[in-house]
């Protein structure tokens, strides 16, 4: 015990003794008032906290599981996404990238919408979601439809998306909002899509252009074998791990860690139609449906990488340093 701990307890000692004199004294003089106030203090001092401790706050961790856990359980995500949180893992995966509902997110064609439904009302009150989606060439009807439904979603329930704002790119030459401007962008199974239409380097680009110094990318994408090769896997919908980490550092960013949250051993990516054989897409129809559906959705890896944060300037010498 340290000589600090040993005075406080004395001196607390001897004032609960005088505040017992002074109650009594109170009581006998006919003082209500003074040996009311004297026994909440003394109460305060016996306790075994002192009068000016303070009770810790929920860590921001804590906060964001709790904010999560009420968006997951929101009545306005339609049945047919809630289904997928056993695959998707929603509150791992959001956890994992170290979303916090006071940041500004961009997510990068968002689809229909599936993380638009958690996300959009998870900042809805302190934070900003920015769905960015391709602008739609003529005769590309399925990124027509995707669009339309995101608008007809958001416009449809303003308490839950009033906030959300979508904006549209150009995926040759993209460009997500100024520079520095963004906490954290977040794609969920699109990098095979731009392999496959030759824009991936770009995008990266654009997010790293897009991100405050210090800023996270979370990537999730279709994993293939380590050791496939690209011309193998190009036209599958997966990828391996090692092309989509040096799409990111080529960039700029910095891998800073992996995770299996999203791991599939069932799947073994060797399909007709690549990766959408699998639900939910099924491409297949009935055709060996209910081994399709056993397998589940796809092995994935689920990648954070970070903005390097930005030089300290020496005020002594105008040197940046790192």
């Amino acid at each position: 015990m340290n000589h600090r701990t040993s005075a406080a307890r004395f001196d607390t000692t001897c004032a609960g003794a005088a505040l017992a004199v002074l109650l009594a004294l109170g009581g006998w003089l006919g003082l209500p008032s003074m040996a009311t106030a004297l026994q909440v203090h003394a109460a305060s001092v016996d306790s075994d906290q002192p009068d000016d401790a303070l009770v810790p706050p929920t860590s921001a961790s804590d906060f964001t599981a709790s904010q999560l856990d009420g968006v997951l359980a929101g009545s306005w995500r339609s049945p047919a996404n809630r289904a997928r949180d056993v695959y998707r893992h929603p509150k791992a995966t959001l956890q994992f990238f170290g979303v916090r509902p006071d940041e500004t997110v961009i997510e990068i064609t968002p689809g229909g919408g599936w993380y638009s439904e958690i996300l959009a009302p998870l900042l809805q009150d302190n934070g900003h979601y920015v769905a960015a989606v391709k602008a739609a060439p003529k005769g590309d009807a399925e990124d027509r439809r995707d669009d339309s439904a995101l608008h007809r979603k958001f416009a449809a329930d303003a308490a839950h998306y009033g906030k959300a704002k979508i904006i549209e790119f150009d995926p040759r030459t993209p460009v997500f909002g100024a520079p520095g401007s963004t906490d954290m962008v977040l794609t969920f199974r699109n990098v095979h899509n731009w392999v496959m239409a030759g824009t991936a380097p770009a995008m990266f680009k654009a997010f790293f252009a897009v991100l405050r110094p210090g800023g996270v990318l979370g990537v999730v994408d279709h994993r293939a074998d380590d050791g496939a090769s690209p011309a193998s896997t190009k036209q599958s919908g997966y990828l391996t791990t090692r092309e989509v980490v040096k799409l990111a550092t080529d960039a700029g960013f910095t891998l800073d860690q992996g995770s299996e949250i999203n791991a599939n051993p069932r799947d073994t990516k060797n399909y007709p139609k690549g990766v959408w054989t699998l639900p939910p897409t099924l491409t297949l129809g009935e055709k060996d449906r209910a081994k399709y559906l056993a397998i589940g959705e796809s092995d994935r890896m689920t990648l954070r990488f970070t903005k390097p944060p930005a030089p300290v300037s020496d005020s002594s010498t105008g040197a940046g340093t790192y």
